[in-house]
């Protein structure tokens, strides 16, 4: 069984200080609480604690959390460092009930979250500082996360893998 915990909303790029508490309680609702209470009731149907056979949870959470989005989305950021946290602290709580948890962390993807952020074409403008000096696809996360729910990461817990071109 698995979880892929997908929430993620980033709002109009802005400074820390012109944020208003109502958005960065937005963002943090949906980017942690959201996350926090869809593990909550994986756990039910997963732990072996309670007679189920384990399973594995992959949280998406962003490369923003190591780079922080500075004048952007600081509180993205640090919503995704949240689910960074909580992706290490419940691994080590589940493992031994058989809940395999782990993150991927993506940057810089086609999709249209940046639409959200006021800047539809922001990977252009960022290309030139990506080593790879290319967007992501969706594709390249899923066949991330895919590799995370599979047996074939059946000994990977608490880990990460980076989809951001090298960011």
């Amino acid at each position: 069984m698995g979880l892929v915990n997908n929430a993620g909303i980033l709002e109009q790029q802005m400074r820390l200080e012109t944020m208003s508490a109502d958005r960065i309680n937005r963002i943090l609702s949906t980017n942690v609480t959201g996350t926090l209470l869809c593990i909550k009731e994986a756990i039910a149907y997963m732990s072996s604690k309670k007679g189920n056979a384990g399973g594995s949870i992959v949280n998406v959470s962003s490369a923003a959390a190591r780079l922080g989005s500075p004048r952007e989305y600081v509180d993205y950021a640090a919503s995704k460092g949240a689910v960074d946290t909580l992706t290490i602290g419940l691994a080590k709580e589940l493992a031994e009930e058989g809940i395999r948890v782990n993150a991927v962390r993506p940057a810089y993807i086609y999709t249209e979250m940046h639409s959200s952020g006021g800047e539809p074409y922001r990977i252009e403008r960022h290309k030139e500082s990506i080593p790879m000096k290319r967007g992501g696809t969706p594709e390249e996360v899923a066949n991330a996360i895919l590799w995370l729910l599979s047996d074939e990461a059946s000994y990977t817990t608490g880990s990460f893998i980076d989809v951001a071109g090298g960011n």
